[in-house]
């Protein structure tokens, strides 16, 4: 635990002007972002005795050991250099909410010639119109189909556009008018457009125009006897409203707002969003955190809204957003909220009326996930502290593993030999933090030397970067007390060059943002029995590091082995620990196969071409594409050959050359489902629920 008072900025130092700080602690690494109005006054509060300060405010500036601040001219300033920050850096201090669960959104992708109408998750692209989050996907299935009949815009994926185009038919959806076909030339790609914009002003609540529109049409055709057409026209406008209906009215004023109501206890707090468009409720998401830092009920209220809105412009962002606790000052967050609009936003707390009565419904929402959160948290949180604790036990260790890292290796019979690594902190997967590895050094089954190179690789990485800092000694290869790194070996016993691109750090001096290999884990795991184990203790003990506990799992019996011993660990198989290294080890596996597999299908596409001079990628794929596999060019001719664009005859001549000397390559051996492959066909994925052998 570090002394506050051991990094305390000097009296005078710190500006009386507002700015954004953050905190790292000793690895660099930051773990909290904030703003003020006044540093001076925001830092010193820090800096006080430590029984005053709150507990979680306690650990923050305990676990720190550098502060450093960044002066701003204004206060909207600083909340956008938070915002940045807090994105960035993602501090483990900072409040961090995350969706309950995944909310699929009404998509329009109007960054296409020809825009497609479908459900979609997760960030949000530039150039497509999001209507929703809705609660369920196929809420805004039954949607879409009523509103087809209107408004048929092109719904299929571009496989089925593409081959709808080539054999110059449409799908069902084109036979039956649900789908203007413009797969088929029956409307122009002006007038595709035209019925998405459509259908996006009436999704966004421009439904009044459009209905009275089709209204005059109906009554139009009905006075010309075109009783037919006007029938059509009475059945769009009823498809309309029942689509309409689908959302409830909330709101008689149709205002356009953004509801937020906040549920909270001592430890997490629950956010629930209702988005109300035309004054119906369009949307509705929610998000839950732990409360890590100090924070009341406005705080909690402005990191939403940087959430919410980080991202979001233009109509994004509503003219009205309703919460129930305001900040203080509110101006900068509302002047901000306006810039990302364009225009003002009216920010404020609901006092009367239905606006009120409404977010009293938020409300009891939000209650009712943080209820039903914590419920599920519970047993989770309890899970993962037995299961690591019953680990620390079984393999002897000072304290439990918060951070551990799998290795494993994957080859295709000894060619295009790589390795994985995953991290899992607290029970819990980092992918941000996988790294992938290719083995470059030799070729063949060789599990263990690959084994040994990966771990070596990794930890000089890690090495290197203490040293840039001044936390190693590369003369004496001596690191500061409980560093685990007291050798005499140093960064590169082997003497190799620096790896390309190695960074200068743990934390890049310019952007601040942790490198690749900064911080050591408590425990690395192997996926493998005792020669792997052995080979990865080889490596660490060869770099001095004699405070990271090394285990592997192998796959026949699930046993835990040992480094030197000759006896494996067996835990029972009702173990949470056993079934968090079974988790850890399975990760890293599938890792390892999908980059193998990628790998792979590069080298089967390319095959004998590769070696012909002067064939690039593009003109590789080009033969591929015109006769479909290396097995029917071998079969082709010089001439054939000459026809693809491109291809010139010297080149063809060559061609024929490289595939007549390359003998046909072996049938592999497919990982997934055990079957043999024909040449360049592509690795199945294998079946749900079966995890395949290693390749």
């Amino acid at each position: 635990m570090a002394d506050p008072s051991s990094y305390r900025p000097k009296p005078g130092q710190i500006p009386d002007s507002p700015g954004v700080y953050k905190f790292r602690d000793e690895h660099r690494r930051v773990i909290y972002v904030g703003k003020a109005k006044s540093l001076r006054q925001r830092l010193s509060s820090y800096f006080q005795d430590l029984a005053g300060l709150h507990p979680r405010t306690r650990t923050m500036v305990t676990t720190a050991a550098s502060v450093e601040w960044t002066v701003v001219s204004t206060e909207v300033e600083a909340l956008q250099l938070e915002y940045s920050w807090i994105k960035e850096f993602d501090p483990r201090f900072n409040v961090k909410y995350r969706d309950d669960k995944s909310y699929p959104s009404l998509a329009v992708t109007m960054n296409e010639e020809f825009p497609r109408v479908q459900v979609m998750r997760g960030p949000k692209r530039k150039g497509v119109r999001y209507f929703g989050p809705y609660a369920h996907a196929w809420a805004i299935r039954e949607t879409v189909d009523l509103m087809l009949r209107v408004f048929p815009v092109r719904t299929c994926s571009a496989g089925v556009f593409k081959r709808s185009a080539q054999i110059g038919r449409p799908c069902l959806l084109g036979y039956i008018g649900k789908c203007s076909a413009p797969c088929v030339g029956r409307v122009s790609a002006e007038e595709h457009r035209e019925l998405a914009e459509d259908f996006c002003a009436f999704m966004a609540g421009r439904t009044g125009a459009y209905l009275q529109r089709l209204e005059r049409r109906m009554r139009e055709a009905a006075e010309e006897m075109e009783y037919e057409r006007a029938a059509r026209l009475r059945d769009d406008i009823e498809a309309l409203r029942r689509a309409m209906e689908k959302n409830a009215v909330v709101l008689t004023d149709a205002t356009d707002a953004d509801l937020i109501a906040v549920a909270e206890d001592e430890l997490e707090a629950a956010v629930q969003i209702f988005h109300v468009r035309g004054g119906r409720v369009r949307g509705q998401r929610g998000w839950v955190t732990d409360k890590v830092e100090a924070v009341d009920t406005a705080g909690l209220v402005e990191h939403a809204l940087q959430q919410l809105y980080g991202e979001e412009s233009g109509e994004g962002v509503p003219r009205e957003v309703l919460v129930p606790a305001l900040p203080d000052p509110v101006e900068p967050l509302a002047d901000w909220l306006a810039g990302r609009r364009g225009s003002r936003v009216d920010l404020r707390i609901p006092q009367r009326g239905d606006k009120k009565d409404l977010m009293a419904t938020v409300q009891r929402n939000a209650q009712q996930a943080l209820v039903l959160h914590k419920t599920k948290r519970a047993s989770d949180l309890t899970t993962r502290s037995r299961a690591l604790e019953e680990i620390a036990e079984a393999l002897g260790l000072d304290s439990v593993p918060l951070r551990i890292e799998c290795f494993d290796i994957s080859h295709l019979q000894g060619e295009d030999v790589v390795a994985s690594m995953v991290v899992f902190e607290d029970g819990l997967a980092r992918k941000s933090e996988y790294r992938r590895f290719q083995i470059k050094s030799f070729a063949g089954q060789d599990d263990v030397r690959a084994m040994h190179e990966v771990i070596g690789r990794r930890f000089r990485r890690y090495l290197r970067e203490k040293m840039a800092t001044g936390e190693w000694d590369e003369e004496t290869g001596n690191g500061p007390e409980g560093s685990g790194a007291n050798g005499a070996n140093g960064a590169a016993p082997d003497g190799a060059a620096p790896e390309p691109g190695l960074p200068g750090g743990p934390v890049d001096p310019e952007t601040g943002r942790p490198r690749r290999f900064a911080y050591p884990p408590q425990l690395v795991v192997v996926d493998g029995g005792q020669p792997q184990v052995a080979a990865a203790r080889r490596a660490l003990d060869e770099l001095g590091i004699d405070d990271v506990a090394v285990c592997g799992l192998a796959k026949r019996l699930e046993e835990v082995w040992l480094p030197g011993e000759d006896d494996p660990v067996v835990l029972p198989r009702t173990s949470e620990g056993l079934y968090l290294l079974q988790r850890v080890r399975d990760e890293a596996h599938r890792f390892a196969i999908a980059y193998q597999r990628s790998k792979r299908g590069k080298s089967l596409r390319a095959g004998p071409l590769a070696e012909v001079p002067g064939l690039g990628e593009t003109r590789r794929k080009a033969l591929l594409k015109h006769f479909g596999s290396v097995k029917r060019l071998r079969a082709a001719t010089i001439e054939q050959i000459c026809e693809v664009p491109g291809i010139g005859r010297r080149t063809a001549e060559q061609v024929a050359a490289a595939l007549a000397t390359a003998a046909p390559a072996a049938p592999a051996v497919n990982t997934a489902t055990g079957e043999m492959m024909e040449e360049n066909e592509p690795a199945a994925s294998p079946p749900p629920g079966i995890r395949g052998q290693r390749a």
